[in-house]
């Protein structure tokens, strides 16, 4: 099964529209069985036809016309409408390597914009720091969906430095401005500054206001596994600096290894706590591990909806 978690290799693809493409096509080769049986079709487009397949949809009018035997492709059919909603604050930027969790955020979201096309769902882009910087409709249509990747485009070449993150806020906005039930699908680090248990609570109370008006939600969390969670950098002193303040510490990683690693820990457990409890879909995305995993959670989360 394809799997594109080689740096090197999506920096050679011309551009999302592509790596998007070769994103969801090695993920749908690599599924056993289709998991739309029973949804509505309706024509989408033609290919030509192969020899020995069945001719029931071959298109005789456009045969009629060009001389060549086209088959009819079918695509799922759907109501559904989904809200990609991207933190694009500065410790998303993290880290300084050729792929970050910006970065990261940005091929997944370019790969479910490719899978909502192929599935006739319609799909919005919000892109969002310690405000809404910037936020389309939702629509299915090939025109939006290259104008979205345009933005993402645009969000890839100018990260924004020293930006803080309002999560609870910008959740609240959406819970207003959205007002048909859609599926909402948060990426981003879940990092804020002094994020306490009151913090915390404010956060999930914007989370359900989301629950309340209808809508399902997905975080991916994402996450550099090495360096965020297990805390792996060498046995020496180390300059560590706030992507979104610019304040900086010097330290050796070995002797606050544990205690950071202990405190990290307990905010994800207390995170992970509150999706439980309010029925929230909260998925470990870590930078290394490619886009399938993501693809999947969606495509699970849209059956239940169906």
């Amino acid at each position: 099964m394809l799997r594109l978690n080689n740096d090197q290799q999506i920096r050679q693809l011309a551009n999302l529209e592509l790596l998007a493409r070769q994103v969801v096509e090695g993920f749908v080769t690599g599924l056993h069985q289709s998991p739309f049986h029973g949804f509505s079709v309706e024509f989408a487009e033609h290919r030509l036809y192969n020899n020995g397949e069945s001719v029931k949809n071959i298109d005789w009018k456009l045969f009629a016309r060009t001389d060549k035997l086209f088959v009819k492709q079918f695509e799922e059919e759907t109501n559904l409408r989904c809200f990609l909603l991207l933190d694009t604050s500065s410790s998303m930027n993290f880290p300084e390597k050729i792929t970050n969790k910006l970065e990261f955020s940005i091929y997944a979201a370019a790969s479910l914009m490719y899978l909502f096309k192929k599935q006739r769902d319609a799909f919005g882009l919000c892109l969002f720091s310690d405000k809404i910087d910037w936020m389309s409709a939702a629509k299915s249509t090939a025109s939006h969906l290259f104008y979205l990747y345009a933005q993402l485009e645009k969000a890839y070449n100018e990260p924004n430095a020293n930006t803080k993150t309002d999560i609870t806020g910008v959740l609240h906005h959406i819970a207003e401005q959205v007002h048909q039930r859609s599926m909402i699908i948060i990426f981003s680090d879940m990092l804020e500054n002094n994020m306490d248990e009151a913090k915390l609570n404010a956060l999930f109370a914007a989370i359900q206001h989301l629950k309340y008006n209808k809508h399902e939600v997905i975080i991916f969390n994402v996450n550099d596994k090495q360096k965020e969670l297990e805390f792996n950098f060498d046995n020496r002193p180390h300059q560590f600096i706030d992507m979104e303040s610019g304040e900086n510490i010097k330290v050796h990683p070995n002797k606050i290894r544990d205690a950071y690693q202990k405190s990290f820990q307990y905010y994800r457990h207390q995170i992970e706590l509150k999706c439980a409890q309010y029925k929230i879909d909260m998925v470990n995305a870590n930078i290394e591990d490619g886009y399938h995993n993501i693809l999947k959670q969606y495509l699970v989360k849209r059956n239940k909806m169906i």
